[in-house]
């Protein structure tokens, strides 16, 4: 009977890694998503700023901003702190975009223990399961699967082995 369910609840493990390993590639696809649309929407908000900085400063946001800093009046020195934050809020999207263009289990590891904790918590909040059907994610799936079982079958041989009394006693 103990070999019965055992073997139920191996094949219930690996019903829920792979549905869980489909979902990461997944995860990764919408983070990706996700950062590229707010890269697109601060670049958009740029635009008008980038336009005055190549104007009169060949391109540079920086000096645009420390006139702006170095103004006279409050409300300069209030909107050079704000073209500023939209610039490192680019930066930063950016940053997250070159690291998602790395291979499937490169970018999955990034979303999970290295993403930006604000576009991680809207993805999850956002998230819509499904099950993607192309190569990458059926074969990272099947492998996070036999990596699950794996550490099932140690853990299961080292219980065993503990279990077990000495010859000695027998």
């Amino acid at each position: 009977m103990r070999g019965i369910l055992q073997h139920y609840l191996t094949v219930l493990v690996a019903c829920a890694a792979l549905l869980l390993g489909l979902q990461a590639p997944n995860l990764a696809d919408q983070y990706q998503k996700r950062v590229d649309a707010h890269l697109r929407e601060v670049t958009a908000n740029l635009l008008p700023f980038q336009a005055i900085a190549d104007k009169y400063f060949g391109g540079d946001l920086d000096k645009l901003i420390v006139l702006h800093r170095n103004s006279g009046e409050k409300p300069f020195q209030e909107e050079g702190a704000a073209i500023e934050q939209m610039v490192q809020r680019k930066q930063r999207f950016e940053a997250e975009l070159a690291a998602m263009t790395g291979s499937l289990p490169a970018r999955v590891w990034h979303v999970l223990m290295q993403a930006d904790d604000e576009l991680r918590d809207e993805t999850l909040a956002q998230y819509s399961y499904n099950v993607p059907m192309d190569a990458a994610a059926l074969s990272f799936g099947a492998l996070f699967t036999l990596g699950v079982l794996g550490l099932l079958e140690a853990l299961l041989a080292v219980t065993r082995a503990l279990l077990r009394k000495p010859a000695t006693q027998r």
